[in-house]
């Protein structure tokens, strides 16, 4: 057998694997969105009913009035902007410092933010709840936006390493025309790091929408909730009665955001992978 046909072969076999891969990710969301505007009874049909013979968008009218399904997003919008922008911008300066700025025992400090990490976020929990009650900031938002803001280390290792390979004769050259440090960073690294940054920041944005965890320890007033936990209390409260296309249209707003990021940042996450695989 020559070596082209075998490439052939072994070509057909990853499409076929990589389609039904394709098949398996989108099967459950094509669901969501087919059982948002079904009737409640054919939810349950056998065979399934993947396109209902009448589609009932009811249920995106009546999901505003079942819950606190727009405060919820308020929240988790104010939650999850605030911390990726300001977040995001201390962590591009902290990633400049780290990699271009000459700053004592700089690799040491790194190392300890870099250990950080290895410390499982349930052990903090008491702590950290401890902390912030003493504050008086439970049931608010800002244990949920105070401590992302001064930066994230997974965002810094990987700015870090993106910038290490942009040439220190730039940043010489920025010195000598007198350029600030804050200048520099401005008008030099940052459109530099623009497309990393950017799959950084929609990485960062989902984990923030989409977690459950943090904000299920401090909130507890309904018009505090983030949509995560909106969209919980809907399925504690409806799943009883069977009336999964009510959960499924307010998963489908929750979903509408993530899907507007990636759109907008979609050309930069590509360029960022496409550099990141050349300069490997």
């Amino acid at each position: 057998m020559s070596q082209k046909k075998t490439t052939r072969i072994a070509n057909i076999f990853i499409f076929i694997a990589l389609c039904i891969g394709a098949v398996a990710m989108i099967a459950p969301l094509i669901w969501m969105l087919s059982t948002s505007v079904k009737q409640r009874t054919d939810v349950f049909a056998l065979p399934p009913v993947w396109i209902p013979e009448n589609f009932n968008w009811g249920k995106y009218l009546e999901i505003w009035e079942a819950g606190p399904l727009l405060s919820g997003i308020q929240n988790s919008l104010i939650i999850s902007l605030s911390v990726c922008i300001v977040g995001t911008f201390t962590s591009s300066l902290a990633a400049f410092a780290f990699a271009k700025l000459r700053l004592a025992f700089k690799n040491v400090i790194f190392l300890l933010l870099l250990s950080a990490m290895m410390i499982p976020y349930p052990s903090l929990m008491i702590p950290q709840f401890s902390m912030f009650s003493s504050m008086g900031w439970v049931d608010t938002l800002l244990p949920l936006i105070v401590p992302p803001i001064f930066g994230n280390i997974v965002m810094v290792f990987f700015l870090r390493q993106y910038l290490i390979n942009v040439p220190n004769s730039i940043i010489e050259a920025a010195k000598i025309d007198g350029c600030s440090f804050f200048g520099m960073f401005t008008k030099i690294i940052f459109p530099l790091i623009r497309p990393a940054v950017a799959a950084q920041l929609i990485l960062w944005f989902m984990g923030v929408w989409n977690d459950y965890l943090a904000p299920i320890i401090y909130l507890s007033s309904p018009e505090k909730l983030t949509i995560q936990l909106v969209i919980a209390n809907f399925n504690a409260t409806y799943a009883i009665q069977t009336d999964y296309p009510l959960i499924m249209a307010a998963s489908v707003i929750a979903l509408l955001p993530m899907l507007i990021v990636f759109l907008v940042f979609q050309k930069q996450i590509i360029e960022s992978i496409a550099i990141t695989g050349v300069k490997g």
